[in-house]
């Protein structure tokens, strides 16, 4: 017989832990974009600024800590500068290619 897991047993999974590198980042925010959801990129590059650590990214992108976290919650509404300047704190950078 096999023995069943409760979802609470089950470890947390947090994205932000296999985001170690310029090449993991590029490609999980490439992915991203592909969805056109505005939400879901905040909640990415979020995610990325968490693994870059939000001290780290606010000193390279210069954008406060505070306002890091208010143009990367739920809801918000970032000015593209803010967001690219956050971009480029990750070693990456925005590109477009034909759809």
């Amino acid at each position: 017989m096999t023995k069943k897991i409760k979802a609470s047993e089950l470890p947390v999974f947090d994205v932000a832990e296999y985001l170690d590198d310029e090449k993991a980042i590029a490609e999980y925010l490439a992915v991203v974009l592909e969805e056109n959801d505005e939400a879901l990129l905040l909640a990415a590059l979020n995610d990325v600024a968490r693994a870059r650590g939000m001290t780290e990214v606010s000193k390279a992108s210069g954008v406060t800590r505070e306002a890091l976290y208010k143009a990367l919650s739920p809801g918000a509404h970032p000015r593209f500068d803010t967001i690219q300047r956050v971009v480029s704190a990750f070693g990456v950078r925005l590109t477009a290619v034909p759809a």
